[in-house]
């Protein structure tokens, strides 16, 4: 609620319109064209990966379990964005309701926090199996794997929820978000009072999901390291170290991206920087995990060639 101060001497904004890509205004289409090449790629790549390991009982496994949630929420994830980003390219920059908005960043925080938890849960995973394989099957089963997806949808959702909460309880007295979304920091600058107290919030809560998820990845992949050294033969510490090879692409890039966005001093980079880097995070990324799991995986190729197999004899 408003005090009464802030009644008197400021206008409580309740819509809001995106600056968008506005600098780049020459270059407009050429981004746009760009942008929905790679969101339809991204689109496409991660149904398909959903589908396959959802029709192929061969991938009906732990770690393909776990590829698949994380396929689905990097897929609602883009859809939160993507197409008004799209949309304000197109000069179609229709404004947001205060109301929009904050659901905007609700659903974004909480699939934001949820991917990065899930990572951690298919970094368990790769832990379990290599370290512990005779005891795989039994300690990765279906109801432990349930538990760490509802866990992290759990923790993104109460996060998203105190994040959320602390953003929109300000009284906002401009009403152009310098950003293409409701974003944290955008928003935050928005107010008509000292932000200090939201800033920290917000920094305890995306250090804690940055630092602790990608430290119990990091403790995965100490006890994991040590398993593969400990390998007699060079060909198998190599075929070993291959099943992880997907997942720690996808992390590094996944938690550096989200370390450089969040963790980093606010006034380090420019506003065109900041909006590239986010493109880098929420467009690219979600782009990444279908084609570096799946296009360099022997198993999902054997799935698909026997979809392909299977549809050719049918209909031939």
């Amino acid at each position: 609620m408003l005090t009464p101060f802030i009644r008197k001497n400021h206008t409580q904004v309740t819509m809001f319109t995106f600056q968008g890509f506005s600098s780049f205004h020459e270059h407009q289409i050429t981004l746009f064209v760009v942008f929905l090449t790679v969101y339809i790629i991204t689109l496409a790549s991660n149904v398909i990966t959903v589908t396959v390991i959802c029709i192929d009982h061969h991938l009906h496994t732990p770690m393909y379990f776990f590829l698949s949630i994380l396929s689905t929420s990097e897929t609602l994830y883009t859809l939160v964005i993507i197409p008004r980003m799209l949309s304000s390219l197109t000069g179609w920059n229709q404004p947001i309701s205060l109301e929009g908005c904050a659901a905007q960043m609700f659903f974004f925080v909480t699939l934001a926090i949820n991917n990065c938890f899930l990572l951690t849960a298919m970094g368990y995973d790769r832990y379990v199996a290599i370290c512990k394989p005779l005891r795989y099957m039994i300690v990765m089963n279906k109801k432990v794997c349930t538990y760490l997806v509802g866990g992290a949808c759990a923790i993104g959702l109460t996060l998203a929820s105190v994040q959320v909460t602390s953003i929109f309880s300000l009284p906002f007295c401009q009403a152009e978000v310098a950003h293409f979304y409701c974003d944290i920091r955008p928003m935050m600058k928005l107010a008509c009072i000292d932000t200090t107290i939201n800033e920290i919030i917000n920094f305890v809560v995306s250090s804690g999901v940055i630092l602790v998820s990608m430290g119990l990845v990091f403790i995965s992949y100490i006890f994991i390291i040590s398993a593969i050294l400990k390998i007699a033969s060079a060909e198998g510490r190599k075929k070993t170290f291959a099943t992880c090879a997907s997942h720690l692409t996808v992390v590094t890039v996944h938690y550096g991206c989200a370390s450089i966005a969040y963790l980093k001093p606010k006034s380090e980079n420019s506003i065109e920087q900041d909006r590239l880097l986010s493109i880098t995070y929420t467009l690219m990324t979600p782009l990444l995990n279908p084609f570096v799991y799946s296009l360099r995986n022997k198993e999902v190729k054997n799935a698909l060639r026997r979809k392909n197999s299977y549809f050719s004899t049918t209909y031939k």
